[in-house]
């Protein structure tokens, strides 16, 4: 790896957890034992805290030989045979009684210089390292086969998007076109609006919904946009499809060759065309160090993957639809714009329903095979733009507020039901099965590389 940093993930319910038993008030060092999915892409290497294992002082946190405190043989080899045997990365953990700046003492150093060589080759390649944490700042010393990294940049899921570091950066200021961003530069700073510049984002279905996602992140100065549809546009589309023109229409064009040139005319986002299916393992695994994923497509398939991207390498992420239901006479019986953010942990499309194996079957089938069992003969489904722009401007300004921190009354991930007939907004709160081999502990949860998504091959 060129890169010499990692950067590091935390779910909020784990980091809470991992804070308070290093600092319960005592002013006195403690110790802990992470276990951490890895994620590979290219050069880049991310930590994806799984589980948090508090370290028990006087017993797994013991006085040290060569410093204060240190844990114990019998604690390490324990975790560290556990991460050899599921893929993960060891990560032991201490604090020290500082803020903002936190680093490595030279005791610290020569300790990780002694073990981690043996625990590398015990662990069999899984990266091993340390964190040290002050109240509000993190270091890392990773080590891995192929060099010895720090700390980037740690991640802190929850209602907002928290972002920790060694010391405080220093500020930011947005990568060109800040006459063209003036206005929302106002809303929010240079420091925002480089955030921005530096985001990778993916839209997945570039239709109704999707198309205008897309639209507002080009126009936002989202640094890159990942843009998935296998289908090429017809006349039907016209009436929904952001950019999309007669002459694109009559020529087959694609929906992402649209998109890309439409999000060009207005912005000089980084745009990444993919004229393919997300249920395809190499198109799936381009979304691995993305920052944020809307899911615009219709397909089961596309929903089992989205739901395995999130809480597997923890990448937050929005469904979003919209819905028309009417009598056998064509009266408007229910007009529903559906925004559903899905965080690692929390959301999960399996937990809630949303997934239907049946449909998952079906689509499963060959063409011949749909035709031959009357599948997919149904009319389509209404479509209207204005009911696809409320979701999608709704779920891009909740990724707004989520990865700027800005400030909202919204405390939770909540789902969020638009029914036009009625003039009523439904919050669900989504259902959490702690059982789900999906979005728990004991499922995809945190565990990156370490597990096959639910892809085809190819």
């Amino acid at each position: 790896m060129t890169d010499n940093r990692i950067d590091l993930t935390f779910a909020q319910a784990d980091y809470a957890r991992l804070m308070a038993h290093l600092f319960p008030g005592d002013r006195d060092e403690h110790g802990a034992v992470l276990h951490a999915g890895i994620v590979r892409d290219g050069d880049t290497l991310k930590l994806l805290v799984r589980d948090v294992f508090p370290a028990k002082p006087g017993q797994d946190y013991v006085p040290g030989q060569h410093g204060y405190r240190a844990l114990s043989p019998q604690f390490i080899h324990k975790h560290i045979t556990a991460c050899r045997d599921q893929g993960l990365a060891y990560l032991a953990v201490h604090n020290h009684n500082c803020d903002d700046r936190v680093g490595f003492s030279h005791i610290d150093n020569a300790s990780h210089e002694r073990g981690y060589p043996a625990l590398l080759d015990i662990g069999k390649g899984v990266p091993v390292g340390a964190l040290v944490l002050g109240r509000n700042s993190i270091q890392a010393d990773i080590w891995t086969r192929a060099g010895r990294l720090s700390l980037r940049e740690a991640r802190i899921l929850g209602p907002r998007l928290r972002r920790i570091y060694p010391a405080p950066p220093a500020p930011a200021r947005s990568p060109g076109e800040e006459e063209a961003h003036d206005r929302q530069i106002r809303m929010f700073g240079q420091q925002g609006q480089a955030l921005l510049g530096k985001a990778r984002v993916a839209v997945i279905g570039l239709g109704g919904i999707g198309s205008l996602v897309s639209e507002y992140l080009a126009r936002l100065g989202v640094g890159e946009i990942i843009a998935i549809d296998p289908d090429h546009l017809e006349v039907s589309n016209l009436s929904r499809v952001v950019g999309a023109t007669r002459q694109d229409a009559q020529a087959r064009a694609t929906k992402v060759e649209v998109a890309k040139r439409h999000a060009g005319e207005a912005s000089l986002s980084r745009f990444t065309p993919l004229e393919a299916d997300l249920a395809r393992e190499s198109v799936a695994h381009q979304l691995r160090s993305c920052d944020y994923l809307f899911l615009a497509a219709d397909s089961m398939r596309a929903r089992l993957v989205f739901n395995a991207l999130v809480h597997q390498h923890m990448i937050p992420g929005v469904q979003l639809g919209a819905k028309i239901r009417s009598d056998a006479d064509g009266a408007l019986l229910d007009v529903m714009s559906a925004v559903r953010p899905v965080h690692p942990g929390e959301g999960c499309l399996w937990c809630n329903q949303l997934i239907d194996p049946q449909q998952l079957a079906i689509e499963a089938k060959s063409d011949a095979e749909r035709i031959a069992q009357a599948y997919g003969v149904q009319e389509p489904n209404p479509s209207v733009i204005t009911l696809n722009a409320v979701a999608a401007a709704h779920a891009v300004n909740d990724f707004l507020s989520y990865f700027l921190e800005l400030p909202s009354a919204r405390t939770e991930h909540s789902y969020r039901h638009f029914h036009l007939v009625e003039d009523r907004l439904n919050i669900v709160m989504p259902r959490k099965d702690e059982n789900c081999r999906e979005c728990g502990k004991d499922g995809r949860f945190g565990r990156g590389d370490a597990a096959a998504l639910p892809c085809l091959e190819g």
